[in-house]
Formats: C-alpha cells, sequence, structure tokens
C-alpha cells in the first residue's frame, strides 16, 4: 500500500495539529541542513509552533545570517541614498551656477558703486589720502547744506505768512466794502422817509 496524498489544508484537531507541525518542522531544518551543506549556503529558519514556541535553524548560525541580512539591507538603503543624491546634483549644479552669476553681478554693483563714491570724492575735493583739512572741508559743506536748508524752510514760512495775510487783507477790504454799501443803501431810505413826511405835514 503506497503513501497517502494528504490534503493541504489546516488540521482541525489540536493534538494531531501539533504532531504534524513537529514533523514537519523537522523535515523542514533537515532539508535546510542539506541545502547549506551541499551548497555552501547560509540560511537561517524561524518558525512559531501554534502555542507560541520558536524554533530556529541556522547554517553557521541564525545570528550570523540575521546580521548579513540586516547589513544587505542598510546597504540597499544607502545605495539608494547615493542614488537620490546624485540625482539631485544636476539641480545643486544649477543652483550654484545662478548663485555664482549672481554673486559676480553683485561685485560689478559694487565696483560701480565704489567708483561713483570716488568720483564724488574727487569732485569735493577727497580722496583716499584725504587728512583733517579735508574732512574738515566736508563738514564745513555739511554745515552749509544744513543752513541753507533752514533758510529755505523760514523762506517758506515766511511766504505762507505773506500769503495768509494778504487772504485776509482781502476779505476785511471786500467787508469794508459791504460795509459801506449797507450804509450808503440805509441814508437813502432815510431821507426819502423824510420828504414824504414834510408833504404830508403841509
Amino acid at each position: 500500500m503506497g503513501r497517502r496524498k494528504i490534503k493541504m489544508e489546516m488540521v482541525q484537531d489540536a493534538a494531531s495539529r501539533l504532531v504534524t507541525f513537529s514533523k514537519r518542522r523537522n523535515g523542514l531544518f533537515k532539508k535546510a541542513n542539506e541545502l547549506a551543506i551541499l551548497c555552501g549556503a547560509e540560511l537561517a529558519i524561524v518558525v512559531f509552533s501554534p502555542g507560541g514556541k520558536p524554533f530556529s535553524f541556522g547554517h553557521p548560525s541564525v545570528d550570523v545570517v540575521t546580521q548579513r541580512f540586516l547589513r544587505h539591507l542598510q546597504d540597499e538603503d544607502e545605495d539608494k541614498d547615493k542614488d537620490e543624491e546624485e540625482a539631485k546634483w544636476p539641480k545643486l549644479n544649477k543652483r550654484l551656477m545662478n548663485l555664482t552669476r549672481q554673486l559676480e553681478e553683485e561685485k560689478k554693483k559694487g565696483a560701480r558703486l565704489d567708483k561713483a563714491i570716488e568720483e564724488k570724492m574727487a569732485k569735493y575735493g577727497l580722496g583716499p589720502e584725504s587728512g583733517p583739512d579735508d574732512l574738515s572741508k566736508l563738514e564745513g559743506f555739511k554745515r552749509s547744506l544744513e543752513k541753507l536748508r533752514e533758510d529755505v524752510k523760514l523762506r517758506k514760512r515766511e511766504m505762507e505768512a505773506a500769503s495768509s495775510l494778504l487772504v485776509l487783507a482781502e476779505k476785511l477790504q471786500l467787508n469794508e466794502e459791504n460795509n459801506v454799501a449797507e450804509s450808503d443803501h440805509d441814508d437813502d431810505g432815510a431821507s426819502a422817509s423824510d420828504g414824504g413826511e414834510i408833504k404830508n405835514g403841509n
């Protein structure tokens, strides 16, 4: 009588399930050992029984295989990070070129400003070798500018005051003319009234 083919499904009976697990586990570990011996492979197997108890087999050991596997994963992560960094290099190079161009433009602007300052200083008789006398000239020029600004402000206030006085004078003159016109009108009315009374009296 040949071997009976076992249907691949969950063993329902708990005792039978434990026996099946034990037999299959030993067979799995035996095949793994043969694979390690025949092929020189490094391998590790960890299984848990239905009751939660762990069993393991490894060649040369479970720890060695586990550490090698973790290092391999770490190397893969490092290679991935390296590839991502290399992918960023073109963008970084482009950004570096833009920053370099901006730096050169700022240097040119600075050179133009320095030249303009030197021209202004030369215009007022100042230079890199300017001494205390030149500085005193510059301070005097500054004071004269401040005095001119104060004079302009004073002149502006005087003109505003004169303008206000002119407006006020025009208003006063207009009021006087109105008063004179009203006075003349009142005098003419009074004369006409007096004449009428005299005529009525006669």
